[in-house]
């Protein structure tokens, strides 16, 4: 057996102690870089946490913390990488939550099998009640987003800066919005971030959305920490507005010493300089309270917090506006949209609509952006993914609309380079876009009908487009969104057919049926034996349309032809007034075809015209009987008999 030397004790006693000291050191740079932490100074604390582990230090702490540094900056790339760390290495010390973060980061990579996982694991283990409950109730949920998905396009809006720009809100004409640029030479960077502190900016906004002239919100709004999300009143005089915990120059903090942000109000003196700033009272240095929207009606004022009773990390809340910078009891917006994640940015349009950022729910990763009809209550309804490209795998929050205009805009930090968190604003145009689609065939037999003709016109008849059908008897017309157009079915030896379409607002395919119905020609009926359309007249109007003066030619044409054809013009309406106008009336509609025939050169003696008001109904539209606009449209009509 060796016999341990002097020399050989010395030697271990050494090590032993330089082990200890470096360990001790190492603790200490952790205990700093736990501080750092505690600060939310996550730069500073990531890289003391970073060169421990190079130097071959490592805790499930340390990994959790590390990728809590890039989780909080929205670098899901190495958020990812630490985390899988954690879990890897101790999974016996990893809390339920990172689970979730690691899911969450995952997603940010499109590895969404990977994240699917994780989530299971997330529930295996007690993960929190809401975010597993919308997980389970939508497992396909990326083909759900991909089904609901808003067709926008997105551009950046010339304003962006190298640095963070993000929230913008409308402000009458103009945009305002949040920014990182640097005020003057030198200015300390936040630690959070290591970007300079945000100011508020305000932007000309051109019809289309297009953004120029940026300069900074004029007044005491803007001070030496963090301004950002405003909501303005309608008329422009209030503007309320996010900002740490800082009034005239003195800055709060709460017990961990962090200054939190609080919301205020500021009001314009009339020349766009705000002025008299006021915190609002349920403001408190202990949580946040931030990123506020005003209802439709200018009555609530909506915000995130994360103030006691809060579902999650942050919940959408709202408080009655009562005057004199007097509010209501905060009143938390439930778990019919709060989780125990993220809920922020809510921006209210003017249709009603409540748009939101949510990290607890099932989608493509990040922030992803919400939207839920609000009901009488100002409560939220059914809740949608906008989807791509709205959204992406990155962070995509702040998103308001104008959506009479389809304009809008968003922040999204989905083209920073890798570990940066760089928002950009992103102007947004809807692309709305509606498919006409349809058959011809005999109302009948049902049998298709091809080398009918069918023509789309604008709600003044006026051709738009038209389309022979093949053999499939199918048609297809692109149209406008929000817009009345009329389908016009035609074949020989069939009448004509007529529907009036009103197109939704939003992307759709609208399948149109197209019955023809057949007709055998009475002698007498030169309109029959000429092939004419109706002669149609609008709602109480007697003058020639265009789309009648096409088939007024052919009469025109075979009266020229053969110089003995006499003719008499029948003219009719449909039911829906006294009996009495509308023989008035259907008498001059007769008269006005009589004149325009005898404006085109033929002699009046060849001509007579009566009007038959509703006496000839070609339906059953009768008074009282509930008939749609295209079936009333049938009976105003004119006819052409031939005379012996």
């Amino acid at each position: 057996m060796r016999t341990v030397t002097t020399s050989h004790k010395l030697i271990l006693t050494v090590l032993v102690l330089l082990i200890t000291s470096i360990g001790f050191s190492q603790k200490k740079k952790v205990d700093k870089a736990n501080k750092e932490f505690d600060k939310l100074a996550y730069i500073d604390a990531r890289e003391i946490y970073l060169k421990v582990v190079e130097d071959g230090y490592e805790s499930a702490q340390i990994f959790q913390n590390l990728g809590d540094t890039y989780y909080w900056n929205s670098d899901y790339d190495n958020a990812a990488k630490w985390y899988q760390k954690l879990i890897a290495n101790y999974p016996s010390e990893v809390k339920a939550v990172y689970y979730y973060r690691a899911a969450q980061s995952l997603k940010s990579l499109k590895k969404y099998d990977e994240s699917d996982k994780l989530m299971d694991l997330y529930a295996a283990v007690g993960g929190d009640g809401l975010i597993i409950q919308n997980y389970k109730d939508d497992p396909k949920y990326l083909e759900s987003i991909a089904f609901e998905a808003i067709g926008y396009e997105l551009e950046k809006v010339a304003v962006n800066t190298k640095f963070s720009d993000f929230g913008p809100s409308y402000y009458g004409d103009k945009l305002v919005y949040a920014s990182a640029t640097a005020s003057t030479e030198g200015s300390k960077n936040f630690e959070w971030t290591d970007q300079p502190f945000l100011d508020l900016f305000v932007a000309d906004m051109d019809s289309l959305g297009r953004l120029s002239n940026a300069t900074s919100l004029k007044g005491a709004i803007n001070t030496k920490y963090h301004e950002s999300s405003t909501t303005f009143s309608k008329d422009g005089t209030t503007v309320y507005f996010t900002r740490n915990n800082f009034i005239d120059g003195k800055k709060g903090k709460d017990k961990n010493k962090t200054i939190r942000l609080k919301l205020y109000k500021a009001t314009n003196n009339g020349d766009n300089v705000w002025t008299n700033i006021e915190e609002l009272p349920f403001s408190s240095k202990e949580y946040s309270v931030a990123h506020p929207t005003l209802s439709k009606d200018q009555k609530r004022l909506y915000f995130s917090s994360d103030m006691p009773g809060t579902l999650g990390m942050s919940d959408l809340w709202y408080v009655e506006i009562q005057g004199d910078n007097s509010y209501g009891e905060p009143v938390n917006l439930g778990p019919g949209i709060n989780t125990e994640a993220r809920e922020s940015f809510p921006f209210i349009s003017d249709a009603g609509n409540l748009y939101f950022s949510s990290d607890g729910r099932a989608g493509l990763g990040g922030y992803d952006i919400y939207t839920t009809k609000l009901d009488a209550n100002g409560m939220a309804t059914t809740i949608k993914n906008l989807g791509e490209p709205a959204n992406s795998n990155q962070d995509d929050f702040g998103f308001i609309i104008r959506e009479e205009k389809k304009i809008g805009y968003l922040s999204s930090n989905r083209d920073g380079e890798r570990g940066s968190i760089d928002d950009d604003i992103y102007r947004v145009q809807e692309q709305c876009e509606i498919t006409l689609i349809g058959t011809v065939f005999d109302a009948e037999t049902k049998g298709l009908i091809p080398g009918a003709t069918v023509q789309l016109l604008d709600e003044n008849n006026g051709l738009v487009n038209e389309v022979i059908v093949g053999e499939d008897a199918a048609f297809e017309f692109m149209v406008a969104c929000d817009t009345t157009y009329i389908i016009r079915g035609m074949k020989d030896g069939y009448e004509s057919y007529e529907t009036r379409i009103a197109s939704p607002d939003a992307t759709a395919t609208i399948t149109v049926p197209v019955p023809l119905v057949r007709i055998g020609c009475d002698p007498r009926d030169l309109g029959c034996i000429l092939n004419l359309q109706p002669i149609y007249f609008d709602f109480d109007r007697y003058n020639i349309r265009p789309d009648a003066e096409v088939e007024l030619a052919k009469i025109l044409a075979a009266m020229r032809k053969y110089e003995d054809l006499i003719i008499h013009i029948e003219s009719h309406t449909d039911s829906r007034a006294p009996k009495r106008y509308n023989e008035i009336l259907s008498e001059r509609r007769a008269q006005s075809t009589l004149k325009w025939l005898v404006a085109k050169g033929i002699d009046k003696s060849r001509l007579t015209a009566k009007g038959y008001g509703e006496n000839q109904l070609v339906n059953k539209c009768a008074d009282g009987v509930d008939c749609t606009e295209e079936e009333h449209q049938l009976n105003r009509r004119s006819m052409f008999i031939i005379q012996n």
